[in-house]
C-alpha cells in the first residue's frame, strides 16, 4: 500500500533535515577538531623550542632546530623507540646536537632529559624533562630547585674518563645528591651515554646530508 502524497513530503522533508543537521555537526566537529590540532600544534612547538632553549641558549644558533632534526634509534639513549635529535646551527655549520636521553634506573622510576652536546663534544647543557624522584630529594636533579645539573656542562667523555663518569660515592668526579645517591647515578650515567651516543654517530648527528642535484 502506498503512502499518501502529503506523509510521504513530510517523511521525505525530516530526513532531509536530519541528514542536514548530521552533516553539520559533522562540519562543526571537523572545524573544531582541525583549530584544536592546529592550537595544540602551535602550543607543543613552543613548547620544544623553550626546552631546547634550556639547555642551549638561543643566541648559540640561527636556524631553527625544532625543524631541523634526525630521527635516532640507539638503545643507550634509554629506550626502545626512535627518538628526535635536533640539530643547532650557526650560518650552517653545526653548533651542536640535543638529544633526548632516559634514565631508566631512577629510583622512583625513569627519569628523561634533554643533553645539549656542542660539536667538539662537550655538554652545553642538561635539563630533566619528566621525573617521579622523592620530593625534597631527588628533585635537586630540577634546575628551578638546584644547580647539580650544572655540573655536566663543558664535560666531555674525554674530561673525564670514560669510566670516572659516575658520582664520587663511586669512585667518579661528579657530586652525588644528599640523601639521593641512586637518582644523581642514574642521571650521571645517562649522560655518559649521551654523550656515548654522540661520538660514535657524530657525522650522521651533525652533518644533514645534501639534497641530490636536480637531473
Amino acid at each position: 500500500m502506498s503512502l499518501p502524497a502529503e506523509l510521504l513530503r513530510t517523511m521525505t522533508r525530516a530526513v532531509g533535515l536530519l541528514v542536514a543537521v548530521a552533516v553539520a555537526g559533522v562540519a562543526v566537529v571537523s572545524f573544531t577538531h582541525l583549530q584544536t590540532r592546529e592550537h595544540i600544534e602551535t602550543r607543543q612547538h613552543e613548547q620544544t623550542l623553550r626546552q631546547l632553549d634550556a639547555v642551549l641558549p638561543a643566541a648559540a644558533y640561527t636556524n631553527n632546530p625544532a625543524q631541523e632534526t634526525v630521527t635516532v634509534d640507539d638503545r643507550r639513549l634509554g629506550t626502545d623507540q626512535p627518538v628526535t635529535v635536533y640539530r643547532a646551527r650557526r650560518n650552517g655549520d653545526p653548533v651542536a646536537v640535543i638529544l633526548p636521553v632516559t634514565a631508566p634506573d631512577g629510583y622512583s622510576g625513569p627519569i628523561e632529559l634533554l643533553v645539549a652536546i656542542r660539536a667538539d663534544g662537550s655538554v652545553a647543557g642538561v635539563r630533566v624533562l619528566n621525573h617521579r624522584e622523592t620530593p625534597g630529594l631527588g628533585d635537586a636533579i630540577e634546575s628551578d630547585r638546584s644547580d647539580w645539573l650544572e655540573g655536566f656542562d663543558d664535560h666531555s667523555l674525554g674530561d673525564p674518563a670514560r669510566e670516572d663518569w659516575t658520582i664520587a660515592r663511586r669512585g667518579g668526579e661528579f657530586d652525588g645528591i644528599t640523601g639521593a645517591t641512586i637518582t644523581a647515578r642514574a642521571v650521571v650515567q645517562a649522560v655518559a651515554r649521551a654523550l656515548a651516543v654522540f661520538e660514535d654517530r657524530r657525522d650522521e648527528l651533525l652533518i644533514t646530508p645534501k639534497e641530490p642535484a636536480p637531473p
